[in-house]
């Protein structure tokens, strides 16, 4: 049986009431989407929360899944998207349409890369550093998966905002590396 199938069985075995069902749904997805409200609220107590009120939003509304998407594609979402709402109310983001004339700029800029080699946690690092906007784009469409339309969906700002965003946060993250390898090849020099 492929994961498909396995994953079309759990859903009609939660759909029984299954407890058992429910518990291998919890621990097989759990993690997963503790990381993706983790990349978005930096926040282990509130991804922690943002988890358990999913689970439960989507135990209330296994009816609504349709197989359109993966299951698991489909809790993700939903914890992506109670992520984005409690972010929206704790910090009052708003998300707005860069300016053009940027996006022109930015377009053609391009860091060369040299083959570099990183550890998770640098990149990690890197990623941390970006502006919450750009961090929180970047990891929907680079770590997540999610389409940069229904990113934009989500967020409620045009398509092209997004394509630049995760432009500029990627060209951030190699400014932010290259500088990390530069220091590092600096110090072996000086040694």
């Amino acid at each position: 049986m492929n994961d498909t199938t396995n994953q079309d069985a759990l859903v009609e075995r939660c759909r029984k009431g299954d407890k058992q069902a429910f518990y291998e749904v919890y621990h097989r997805y759990a993690k997963l989407m503790l990381n993706s409200s983790m990349r978005i609220l930096n926040n282990p107590a509130d991804a922690a929360d943002m988890v358990q009120e999913s689970f439960a939003i989507a135990f209330d509304r296994l009816e609504t899944f349709t197989y359109k998407s993966s299951f698991k594609g489909w809790l993700i979402r939903i914890v992506i998207n109670k992520s984005l709402v409690l972010l929206r109310e704790r910090k009052k983001v708003r998300w707005v349409d860069v300016d053009l004339i940027d996006i022109e700029q930015d377009v053609g800029t391009e860091i060369p890369y040299n083959g570099y080699a990183f550890t998770n946690d640098q990149v990690k690092a890197a990623i941390d550093q970006l502006p919450e906007n750009y961090r929180i784009i970047f990891n929907l469409y680079a770590i997540d998966h999610v389409s940069q339309e229904e990113i934009a969906k989500m967020l409620k700002i045009s398509y092209s905002n997004v394509r630049t965003i995760y432009h500029r946060a990627k060209n951030k993250i190699k400014e932010y590396l290259q500088n990390e390898y530069r220091s590092r090849s600096a110090g072996a020099v000086d040694e």
